[in-house]
């Protein structure tokens, strides 16, 4: 039963689009578990560019059934966009399975998320007011709308007088916005229900008879390790479980039936949004990383934050995740600095930690303690082993495999598919 969790082992953007794209050849299924279309993917394919939200990035992989599972949030008004968005370009999206336990984002979701964090102000999250918090909130109070709910308009319409009972008293007497009408709301999704129904499927029956059969699935996870929900820099996270335990609860694939579990590392770090970042820097090294790395968030469009590598938070993803394999990112960007900081500890109140801190006060306090390793100036986008590297670039990579605590078995050398140096197979 091969199957394989890859998910983000910083606060997400590492490259698991490029890293999926990689598997897809050799892959049967590949499953979003969780999040909606906060999440984004870039992946290239010979001379094409293509930018994911919501779809698995499974999708461009010929012969590879992309699946959308219980866990993830859905907004059909995107799902078709990027949907007809592939189509036009000659991608074939009909082997997309969505299941019916996926929970929609609904237009009264998408209108709270953007008024509340108006309203913080300074205490904003960061979110990409999508809806996507707002959905998971419904899913958790027991009033959210899953797709099969479009398939009964007496049962639809019953959910959505729930949802909206609360969500108008909040929008007419705190945020002093229009209450939203209940009919409107059932007659747009209703619109979606033709359109959805040949994608429909019993998703945990399909993904357990395929694993039964000796299928390969991938479980794609979107975000990364420091945004879950449970385990990341709360409260500056997502509203999901982007950690390797998501993916069971979001695909109904039980945690025995998985083998590997693959973390997606850049070789520095970028954050989006707000919140603590140790590394983060403000000078024209981070500046540079940004220009060089093209750091710009594939979904929200904002310049992401930039710093040097974290061996702390990278210890604390091979631990919280159970990691058995890393695939390194972006090693290319580093070329050209005569020696490269990685982080290897913090320092917080006088003392040296070396393991992510359990109080939120103690990581917003946490300054970096680097070592320095030599860097590297030859082009390093040509390599194809391992030993093709610059000596200072293996080095560089032997060392963030031994402060990270798992294996690196892949390295991404440049944005191209073909760009990527395998060290050991993930299958």
């Amino acid at each position: 039963m091969p199957a394989l969790v890859l998910l983000g082992a910083q606060w997400g953007d590492e490259g698991k689009g490029k890293a999926t794209d990689l598997l897809g050849g050799s892959v049967d299924y590949v499953v979003r578990y969780q999040g909606g279309n906060n999440a984004g993917h870039t992946v290239v394919v010979g001379d094409q560019k293509y930018a994911l939200h919501l779809l698995p990035s499974g999708i461009l992989s010929p012969g590879c059934t992309p699946v959308i599972g219980n866990g993830v949030v859905v907004d059909p008004s995107v799902l078709f966009s990027e949907l007809n968005g592939l189509n036009e370009r000659g991608v074939d999206t009909s082997k997309l399975l969505i299941s019916g336990n996926a929970h929609i984002i609904t237009p009264y979701n998408v209108t709270v998320d953007k008024v509340t964090e108006r309203f913080l102000g300074k205490r904003k999250i960061g979110t990409t007011g999508r809806g996507i918090g707002p959905t998971y909130a419904d899913k958790i109070n027991r009033v959210g709308i899953r797709i099969q709910d479009l398939y009964d308009e007496s049962i639809l319409t019953q959910k959505v007088e729930a949802a909206l009972d609360g969500k108008n008293q909040l929008l007419t007497k705190v945020f002093n916005r229009r209450a939203i009408e209940v009919e409107k709301v059932v007659e747009e999704l209703l619109g979606y229900a033709d359109r959805l129904k040949p994608y429909v499927a019993d998703t945990v029956l399909v993904l357990n008879q395929a694993l039964e059969q000796d299928k390969v699935v991938l479980f794609e996870g979107g975000q990364g390790t420091l945004l879950d929900i449970d385990h990341g820099t709360y409260p500056f996270v997502t509203s999901s479980n982007p950690t390797a335990g998501g993916a069971c609860t979001g695909s109904g694939v039980g945690p025995t039936k998985i083998s590997r579990v693959i973390g997606i590392l850049k070789a520095y770090t970028t954050r989006v949004g707000s919140g603590p970042f140790p590394t983060e820097l403000f000078d024209e090294d981070g500046e540079a990383l940004r220009r060089i790395g093209g750091e710009r968030g594939v979904t929200t469009g904002r310049d992401r934050r930039c710093g040097w590598f974290d061996a702390v938070i990278a210890r604390y993803a091979t631990r919280v995740n159970g990691l058995t394999d890393f695939f390194l990112t972006k090693l290319d960007v580093l070329t050209g600095w005569d020696e490269i900081p990685v982080c290897v500890a913090y320092e917080i109140d006088g003392r040296r930690v070396e393991e992510l801190p359990y109080s939120q006060t103690d990581f917003h306090h946490a300054k970096p303690v680097y070592e320095y390793l030599p860097g590297w100036s030859e082009d390093i986008t040509q390599a194809k082993t391992f030993a093709d590297l610059p000596k200072n670039a293996q080095n560089y990579v032997k060392a963030l495999e031994e402060m990270s605590g798992a294996p690196i078995s892949a390295i991404g050398v440049g944005p191209g598919r073909d760009e990527t140096i395998e060290v050991n197979s993930f299958l």
